[in-house]
């Protein structure tokens, strides 16, 4: 059964950076394409950005040229570089494994004006 761990969350202020990290545990991680999801207050969960098995990576309109998406499969960890942090990116992320609908239990970002 796979196992997700997000860490990296926390308060930024508006212009900052947060790198996320996401541990994963119980699945051959170099075989799987993995995600970042985020959900804030009052809205519905919405995709970030995913990165193949191969390193093929994509990103949501409202992140693209700010957040990066990479995996170091020695570490079985995917990470979200988040440069440029803006209020409307505060939301509880989740990491994501499409191949067996596995989710984190999310860690939060917040940023402040």
């Amino acid at each position: 059964q796979v196992q997700l761990v997000e860490s990296g969350g926390g308060l930024v202020q508006a212009g900052g950076s947060l790198r996320l990290s996401c541990a994963a545990s119980g699945i051959i991680f170099s075989f799987n394409d993995m995600g970042w999801y985020r959900q804030a207050p009052g809205k519905q969960r919405e995709w970030v950005a995913g990165i193949t098995s191969t390193g093929r990576t994509n990103y949501a309109d409202s992140v693209k040229g700010r957040f990066t998406i990479s995996r170091d499969n020695a570490k079985n960890t995917v990470y979200l570089q988040m440069n440029n942090l803006n209020p409307e990116d505060t939301a509880m992320y989740y990491c994501y494994v499409p191949r067996v609908n596995g989710w984190g239990p999310g860690t939060q970002v917040t940023v402040s004006s």
